[in-house]
């Protein structure tokens, strides 16, 4: 299974990032072969849309669920049109996450907001 991970440094010590459309790296991860891939967040920079850029990143990386503290209205409507599965991380470290993931410790994310429309939001 391929997950997508807002990140804010490359490196499973790091934190997940709490912005998904302005982060400034995703973390694409198999859980079969444990590769990691550091992809830059080219929507980061955006004047506005950034969420659904980013959200296109992650569609076009081919991958079966995104782990993000928090995603907007708009870009959480592209992931799931493309099957996407969210889940809500939880503080600590990427790996912590992903463990809990692989535990099915972490929820769905339910609680979509509305966006942050050119407030670059973090």
């Amino acid at each position: 299974m391929k997950l997508a991970i807002p990140v804010e440094a490359k490196g499973l010590q790091k934190k997940v990032c709490t912005s998904f459309g302005r982060t400034p790296y995703f973390l694409i991860y198999d859980t079969d072969s444990r590769v990691e891939v550091y992809l830059d967040n080219s929507a980061a920079a955006t004047q506005g849309g950034a969420g659904i850029k980013a959200a296109q990143i992650i569609v076009d990386s081919n991958v079966d669920a995104l782990l993000t503290p928090r995603c907007g209205k708009n870009a959480a409507e592209v992931l799931e049109d493309s099957g996407i599965k969210l889940f809500k991380t939880r503080d600590g470290s990427i790996k912590d996450n992903l463990e809990d993931f692989a535990a099915n410790k972490l929820e769905v994310l339910e609680e979509i907001h509305a966006g942050f429309h050119n407030h670059g939001g973090k």
